[in-house]
């Protein structure tokens, strides 16, 4: 910095001094002693991991009850339809259950009616010969044996509530068993009252034409469908409607109107009883005197008969709709039609009945059994020797009995086994 003496000229002319300060000699450096090396760290212990905080509690919902689990469905049963019926029925030994204990009875169930065979066989016969007589009553005596004789009506009615498939399965197979006996009976009679002239040919054709749409019908849209205190009770009712009809024709305004039957009939037991004693010829048959659409014209015993074909077509069709539903052979029905519509006396009304019947239980029973019905082979086979018998006697004996008499016996038969199965059907009341 420049005195405040000098003159500015000389303050810039003269240089300022130099000052030379000699440095003091720096003092001579130690060597520090080499460290030693410092001892390896030991490696901290880990920490121990924070426990997780505890999640703050959520606010309480109102949950909504559980849906209650979903089971899975049941694999259904295979096999026919009395099997599938079978495994669906509760097992156990208390009524209304399968006892699969217990030895196989009627068409291999465990625990069902084992039927005697002799049993069977005679009964067989009987309903043979009453079909083959009467020609109105053997689908219905069948039907009676099946079901109370045997005992398979009251064994079918206990699965009523506890296995309706089953219960329902049992009772297609006592219908499709009373047509094979029904069936069996009306091919003999068909055959013995052909050679001995009592069937009316163009009068059985009309009928079993009918048959064929009325037995196929009913059998389809019924097989599968009926329990047995309904077919009982149906039962029932056709058969009181049956006998009430027949006891008609026998009262005085009744017969006013079969006058050529009650001639025909009386030739025919004259003509019986002049060859049992040897004075007069066999008597004669059936005769056809002329056919067209519309009318055929025959002969019984000298007297002549005619009827429209188409009637006995429209009849075949009703008739065998309901005998088909029953599990008959319709001659209840036909038997009384025949005699009715075309005037003809019982000895051919049974002869004539027996070929549309024939028709109508063919029809039927294949029918049903393509609808999955199941058959004890056994049994039939059983009944079907003593149907054989019965049906050949039968016409070689109902020329003995008055025509008068066995319509009256038929009456009896219907209104019983009418009122018994009406009430156990329908009001579960049993009558003895």
């Amino acid at each position: 910095m420049a005195s405040f003496g000098a003159p500015l000229w000389a303050q810039e002319a003269t240089p300022p001094a130099e000052t030379t300060t000699q440095a003091a000699p720096a003092p001579e450096e130690t060597p520090a002693p080499a460290a030693e090396p410092a001892p390896a760290a030991e490696p901290a212990p880990a920490a121990e991991p924070a426990p997780a905080a505890e999640p703050a509690p959520a606010p309480a919902v109102e949950q909504a009850p559980a849906a209650p689990a979903v089971e899975a469905p049941a694999a259904a049963p295979t096999g026919s339809r009395l099997e599938q019926a079978i495994a669906k029925a509760p097992q156990g030994t208390e009524k209304g259950q399968i006892d699969q204990s217990k030895p196989a009875g009627f068409l291999g169930i465990p625990g069902a009616p084992q039927i005697n065979p002799i049993l069977a066989l005679i009964w067989a016969i009987w309903v043979g010969w009453i079909f083959s007589t009467v020609g109105a009553f053997g689908g219905i005596m069948a039907g009676v044996g099946h079901m109370t004789v045997y005992g398979l009506g009251a064994y079918a009615n206990t699965f009523k509530s506890t296995a309706p498939e089953l219960n329902k399965s049992v009772t297609d197979s006592i219908r499709a068993s009373n047509q094979f006996l029904v069936g069996l009976s009306a091919l003999i009679s068909s055959i013995n009252y052909g050679k001995m002239g009592r069937l009316v040919m163009p009068l059985a054709l009309a009928l079993g034409l009918g048959s064929l749409l009325g037995a196929w019908g009913s059998a389809t849209l019924t097989a599968g469908k009926i329990s047995f205190s309904q077919y009982q009770g149906y039962f029932g009712l056709f058969v009181l409607a049956l006998g009430g009809y027949l006891f008609w024709e026998t009262s005085p305004s009744g017969q006013a109107n079969k006058q050529k039957q009650k001639q025909a009939a009386k030739a025919f037991e004259d003509a019986v009883k002049a060859q049992k004693t040897g004075g007069g010829p066999a008597p004669t048959g059936v005769k056809i005197l002329g056919m067209s659409i519309g009318k055929v014209d025959f002969t019984f015993c000298g007297v002549e008969f005619s009827f429209n074909p188409l009637l006995p077509i429209a009849g075949g069709v009703v008739i065998s709709a309901v005998a088909a539903f029953l599990g008959v052979g319709g001659g209840f029905l036909l038997v009384p039609f025949l005699t009715s519509i075309t005037q003809l006396p019982m000895y051919l009304a049974a002869g004539t009945s027996a070929l549309a019947v024939l028709v109508s239980m063919m029809t039927s029973i294949i029918t049903l059994m393509t609808k999955g019905t199941a058959i004890d082979w056994v049994l039939i086979g059983t009944q079907m020797v003593g149907i054989a018998i019965g049906s050949t006697v039968g016409p070689y004996t109902s020329k003995y009995f008055s025509d008068k008499w066995l319509k009256r016996l038929f009456i009896v038969l219907a209104l019983y086994v009418g009122i018994d199965f009406v009430l156990k059907g329908f009001f579960g009341i049993k009558l003895l």
